[in-house]
């Protein structure tokens, strides 16, 4: 058995080589490194895949957010309602703009916002809702929506973790992550299921005009060179990781099968360890597992975690602090009981390894392990 891993991009990476290593060949060919073909092709292939209008790439999901606070013109006096449980970059973009992050709790079963708090967190200040599909799992988008139309507030969708997770509405139709709101963000982080070999984001919206507004901000503002319409940074997705992005997207069902598949393995192997709580699937969303994160209970999961270590097995806690007990962020005068479910989460989570390559003998090892785990 090969030695276990959280990620493993090399064996990916071999399988898929030639088509990448010609992709990429034929980038140092064109010497076109900045703005060349590949980036606007990959832009067209992500808008037929997601059913999004438009695309616009950039240079890593933290900018992609970034871009879509100031295409909507969220600063100084706005609040944008946010999960506490999330990785810091959906807050930190909000902070830096000189808006004020508002955090709600997030569901113990999901450990997506809790659309219940949501309109209690609504103010007269209230500018954007922005959500986070957390591990691969749609948050609850319907209600989201409504809340956003009842109060005439924009919804940015953090859709980092999870391109290609489906959400089902009530009347039936079925929409992709980052599709559903104003504006969408996405991440190709080389781990994200659908990642480059260095950084990258993209935004995605139906919107034409804000799409124009937003892919001017990405390149300073400006729609015609040296013509500034708007303030704005450098935020470009490089040819290079265009090109590995344009293989990638062609093999990204598959990707998602395998994780999925995994994820199963899992999910039966470890249903009647009781001190283990799985994550579970809404009925209206798919789960793409960009982790397989189980919640371990009676204060058991350090000694897991080591246990695991000791085994060669390799795991991850995201995230071990809710950004409202973060220290950066004192400032805005949260307290410890808050936000319960998220500081009860930050505790008890831990993380599988989870990627595309995992095999059916490392499978049953790590479940065999943990189902052995004298704790």
């Amino acid at each position: 058995m090969n030695p276990i891993q959280m990620v493993d991009l090399k064996s990916q990476y071999l399988r898929i080589k030639p088509e990448l290593d010609a992709a990429i060949q034929h980038v140092l060919d064109s010497t076109a490194f900045i703005q060349g073909s590949p980036v606007f092709e990959f832009e067209q292939q992500l808008s037929q895949y997601t059913g999004s209008k438009c695309v616009i790439s950039c240079g890593n999901g933290t900018d992609a957010l970034m871009a879509a606070l100031l295409a909507l013109g969220i600063g100084k006096g706005d609040e944008v309602i946010t999960p506490a449980f999330t990785f810091v970059s959906t807050v930190e973009v909000i902070a830096l703009l000189g808006a004020t992050p508002v955090f709600v709790d997030v569901c113990e079963d999901t450990f997506n916002m809790d659309v219940h708090a949501l309109e209690k967190a609504i103010t007269a200040k209230t500018k954007a809702i922005l959500p986070v599909h957390l591990y691969g799992q749609c948050a609850d988008m319907e209600p989201v929506l409504n809340v956003a139309k009842k109060h005439n507030v924009k919804v940015i969708e953090d859709a980092c973790q999870a391109v290609g997770a489906k959400y089902t509405f009530p009347d039936g139709t079925v929409k992709l992550a980052g599709t559903m709101g104003d504006i969408g963000c996405l991440s190709f982080f080389p781990s994200k299921n659908l990642g480059c070999y260095g950084d990258g984001g993209a935004l995605m919206t139906q919107d034409a005009d804000l799409a124009e507004r937003l892919r001017a901000i990405c390149k300073h503002g400006s729609k015609v060179k040296y013509h500034h319409q708007y303030v704005g940074f450098n935020s470009r997705l490089d040819t290079i990781q265009a090109a590995v992005l344009q293989v990638k997207l062609h093999h990204l069902d598959g990707f998602l099968n395998a994780r999925k598949s995994a994820a199963y393995y899992y999910y039966k192997a470890l249903k009647n360890v009781n001190w283990i709580e799985l994550p579970e699937i809404k009925q209206n969303t798919t789960h793409t597992f960009h982790q397989f994160t189980l919640k371990v209970k009676e204060g058991k999961r350090e000694a897991l975690k080591q246990y695991l270590s000791e085994k060669s097995i390799p795991s991850m806690v995201y995230y071990p602090v809710p950004a409202h007990l973060q220290p950066a962020y004192h400032f805005l005068g949260y307290q410890e009981g808050d936000l319960p479910v998220s500081e009860q989460h930050s505790k008890e989570v831990l993380s599988l390894p989870m990627h595309t390559e995992l095999s059916e003998d490392q499978l049953q090892y790590i479940c065999q392990t943990i189902v052995n785990c004298p704790l």
